[in-house]
C-alpha cells in the first residue's frame, strides 16, 4: 500500500533495483570462493584484517533501523530521540574488550550459543538460543520489511515486491559465500553508505534556514526541543541497554569476533563504533525539518527516505535509494549467516547430528539460510506494524543477556543458576514493562532485573569455573588453508 507519492519513478526504481541487485550477487559469487571449508563458510577462516573488519560491524549496525528509525525517534521524541538512537554505537565500543577476551578464551569457538552452552549448561543454552533466535528473526523481519516500505516510499515499487526481492538478493549471495560474501559486501556497502550521508549532510545544511526550522518547531511541536520531555529521556537508557544487548549477546557478532584474526577484534569494533556515532544522528535531525519544508508525513518510518529526497532532487533520490538498499542488505546478510550458524551448530550438530560430515553440515546450513529467508518472507507479506513496534518487542530479552554474558566472560565465580533466573526474569519483567508501561521502558528494567539477579546470584551461590573448559576442537575437518581478508 502506498502511504506517500514516489519521489523518483517506478521505472527508475526498477533499474536501480535491478543493477544493484545484480552487484551484490555478482560480488557475494566472488568471495563466497574463498571458502574452501565449513570454517571458511561460517567465520571467513578466521582470517579477517582490520579494514574488513571495522566495515564489517558498522555496515552491519547501520540497518533501517538506523536510517529510518532514528528520523522516526526524532520524529516523535524530539532532540532526545536523536540521541537515543546514537548511544547505540556504545555497544560497539564496548563489546570491544569482549571481543579480544572472546578470541582467548574460545580460539576454536563458532558461535554465541557454543559460549553459554560450555559456561553455563544445557538449560541455560536452552533459553539463551530462544532468546538469540526469536531476536535475530524479529530483526530480520523488521528489515525485510523495512525493504519494502523503501521500495514503496522512494519509487513506487509495490510493497510486497520490493520485499521479495531484497530479501531474494541477500539470501542467494549469503547461499553462496557465507560469511566471506557478508564481509566482502558489506565492505562496498559501507563505502557506499557513507559518501551517500555526506552528500545528504551536504544537501540538507545547504537547503535548510535553521533559525526558520528552529522557530517552527517551537510555535508547532515545542516538545520536540524540550530537554525535560520524560519520555524521551527514559528512551536514552532504555536505547543503550537494548544496544549493548543486542550486541553483547547476538552471534552476528560474535562470529566476527572469532572471524577475525588475533589482535584484531577489539580494535576493529572500537573504531566502528566511532565511525558509526554521527550516523543516526545525521539520519534523525533529518526529521525535525518536516514542518519547515512543508512535507505530509502520514508514516513516521517514511520520513527519513522523504525528507533526504525532497531536499536532494531526483538525483538525490538514486544515492538515497542506493544508501538505503545497501543499509539493509549489509544487515539481512549478517543476519542471515549468523542465524544460520547458530541453528546448524547449536541445534542441529550438537542436538540432532553430531557425528555429522562437514559436507553434510555445509549442506544443512545452505537448506537453514533458504528457510530463514522463506519464514522471514512469509511472515513480512502483510505490514505488521511500523518499525519500532516490531524492533523494539526483542528489546527485554536481549538486555537480560548483557549481565550473564559479561560475568561468565570475566568472573570465575558467575554462577549458572544466576545466569539462567537472571536472562528469565528479566525476560519476562520486561516483557510485563513493554506492554503497561511502555516499549521506552522495557529493556531498562529487563537488563536491570537480570543484573541484580545475576550479582545476588554470585554472592550466595558462586561457581568455580575453570576457563580452559571453553576451549573445544574445531568442526573443520580440512587441511585446507583459508585466503586472508586483510587490509
Amino acid at each position: 500500500m502506498k502511504h506517500q507519492s514516489a519521489i523518483i519513478s517506478e521505472s527508475t526504481g526498477w533499474i536501480m533495483l535491478f543493477a544493484l541487485s545484480v552487484i551484490w550477487i555478482l560480488l557475494g559469487i566472488y568471495w563466497g570462493k574463498k571458502a574452501k571449508n565449513m570454517e571458511g563458510f561460517m567465520l571467513a577462516g578466521r582470517n579477517v584484517g582490520l579494514a574488513f573488519g571495522v566495515t564489517t560491524a558498522m555496515a552491519t549496525w547501520i540497518t533501517s533501523n538506523t536510517t529510518m528509525l532514528a528520523p522516526q525517534l526524532a520524529l516523535e521524541l524530539g532532540v532526545w530521540g536523536m540521541v537515543a538512537y546514537c548511544t547505540a554505537s556504545f555497544g560497539l565500543i564496548m563489546f570491544a574488550p569482549l571481543a579480544k577476551r572472546i578470541r582467548e578464551l574460545m580460539p576454536n569457538g563458532f558461535t554465541s550459543g557454543d559460549f553459554i552452552r560450555l559456561r553455563y549448561g544445557k538449560r541455560t543454552w536452552h533459553l539463551f538460543l530462544i532468546i538469540s533466535l526469536f531476536y535475530g528473526f524479529t530483526w530480520l523481519i523488521s528489515m525485510g520489511m523495512a525493504g519494502g516500505i523503501l521500495m514503496n516510499a522512494l519509487a513506487g515499487i509495490p510493497y510486497r515486491l520490493g520485499m521479495t526481492i531484497i530479501l531474494a538478493v541477500c539470501v542467494t549471495y549469503t547461499l553462496f559465500g557465507g560469511l566471506y560474501a557478508v564481509i566482502g559486501t558489506d565492505f562496498i556497502q559501507s563505502l557506499i553508505i557513507l559518501v551517500g550521508i555526506v552528500v545528504v549532510g551536504f544537501g540538507v545544511m545547504n537547503f535548510i534556514d535553521f533559525d526558520l526550522m528552529y522557530d517552527n518547531l517551537l510555535d508547532e511541536r515545542p516538545m520536540l526541543v524540550s530537554m525535560l520531555l520524560p519520555a524521551s529521556i527514559m528512551a536514552v537508557f532504555n536505547n543503550l541497554l537494548f544496544g549493548i544487548g543486542e550486541i553483547f549477546h547476538s552471534n552476528v557478532w560474535w562470529s566476527r569476533a572469532f572471524a577475525m584474526r588475533k589482535g584484531i577484534g577489539k580494535k576493529a569494533y572500537v573504531m566502528s563504533g566511532l565511525f558509526w556515532l554521527p550516523v543516526p544522528i545525521a539520519a534523525g535531525f533529518i526529521a525535525l525539518t518536516t514542518d519547515s519544508l512543508g512535507i505530509n508525513i502520514t508514516s513516521p518510518d517514511m520520513v527519513g527516505p522523504l525528507v533526504s529526497a525532497h531536499i536532494l532532487g531526483e538525483v538525490g533520490a538514486v544515492v538515497v535509494f542506493a544508501v538505503f538498499f545497501c543499509s539493509l542488505a549489509s544487515s539481512i546478510d549478517s543476519l542471515l549467516a549468523a542465524t544460520s550458524d547458530l541453528i546448524t551448530e547449536d541445534i542441529y550438530r550438537k542436538m540432532i547430528r553430531p557425528d555429522a560430515s562437514e559436507q553434510h553440515i555445509r549442506k544443512v546450513s545452505s537448506y537453514i539460510i533458504i528457510g530463514l529467508g522463506t519464514l522471514a518472507w512469509l511472515v513480512c507479506l502483510p505490514r505488521i506494524s511500523d518499525l519500532a513496534t516490531v524492533l523494539f518487542f526483542a528489546g527485554p530479552m536481549v538486555g537480560s543477556t548483557i549481565w550473564p554474558i559479561i560475568s561468565g566472560l570475566f568472573w570465575k565465580k558467575a554462577s549458572t543458576q544466576g545466569a539462567f533466573w537472571g536472562m528469565l526474569l528479566g525476560s519476562v519483567i520486561g516483557l510485563s514493562a513493554y506492554f503497561y508501561l511502555g516499549w521506552y521502558t522495557a529493556s531498562l528494567i529487563g537488563a536491570a532485573v537480570s543484573m541484580i539477579t545475576v550479582l545476588i546470584f554470585r554472592q550466595w551461590q558462586p561457581d568455580e569455573f575453570e576457563w580452559e573448559s571453553l576451549s573445544e576442537p574445531s568442526i573443520t575437518e580440512s587441511s585446507l588453508s583459508e585466503p586472508s581478508m586483510s587490509e
